[in-house]
């Protein structure tokens, strides 16, 4: 199967009219370039997200019976998106799936039933992003020290070691002082303004 016929195979699988289908569009896409490289993505409601990783599954058509990945984007005020990468031993074709879980109540059923090995990869994006993952049979920190507060790969956590050392995209190419830059210094998200947050808060430029 190309592609472009694996997202189209598994939207038809999950194209449903019955009033019991969550509400919510399925959208087939593509992503990367060249030859071997592309590889179909499908975008579903957060509702089907368990019933979308056991389609593409257990359908014998599609047969991704192995899981790659799993991780997240912080998006923003659009929320997170988890994105799931499968593969299929025997036909040799990759599926990346993708779905948005709400800023406010991040909450995605796990898929560690159909796939255990996603089990650390579920806790990782629990851990650095704050998403539950419901139906997880140990969903226990990971990587960070006890006692850890907040989420590292939120956007708005702060990154309170660049407040003591610049970020280097702060400085132009071949500068070697930051601040001799004809333009504003770039902070990308989590980087603070070291005059608004930490120990010169509140001094004058």
């Amino acid at each position: 199967m190309t592609p472009e016929e694996v997202g189209e195979r598994l939207v038809a699988l999950l194209t449903d009219d019955s009033p019991d289908a969550p509400p919510g569009e399925i959208v087939a896409g593509l992503s990367g370039g060249g030859p071997g490289h592309t590889r179909a993505v499908v975008d579903v409601p957060v509702a089907r997200w368990w019933e979308t990783v056991g389609t593409a599954k257990h359908n014998g058509a599609l047969g991704c019976d192995y899981f790659d990945w799993l991780s997240a984007v912080d998006e923003l005020d659009d929320g997170f998106r988890v994105v799931a990468h499968l593969w299929s031993i025997r036909r040799h074709h990759a599926l990346l799936l993708r779905t948005l879980v709400p800023r406010d109540n991040p909450v995605i059923e796990s898929v560690v039933e159909l796939f255990p090995g996603a089990a650390w990869h579920e806790r990782e994006t629990f851990e650095m992003f704050g998403i539950t993952f419901a139906r997880h049979p140990d969903l226990r920190p990971l990587l960070l020290p006890p006692g850890f507060e907040g989420h590292p790969l939120r956007k708005e956590f702060v990154l309170a070691s660049r407040v003591a050392k610049a970020w280097p995209g702060a400085k132009e190419p071949g500068e070697s002082v930051a601040g001799t830059s004809k333009r504003a210094p770039m902070r990308p998200p989590g980087v603070p303004d070291p005059k608004e947050w930490g120990p010169r808060a509140g001094e004058d430029a």
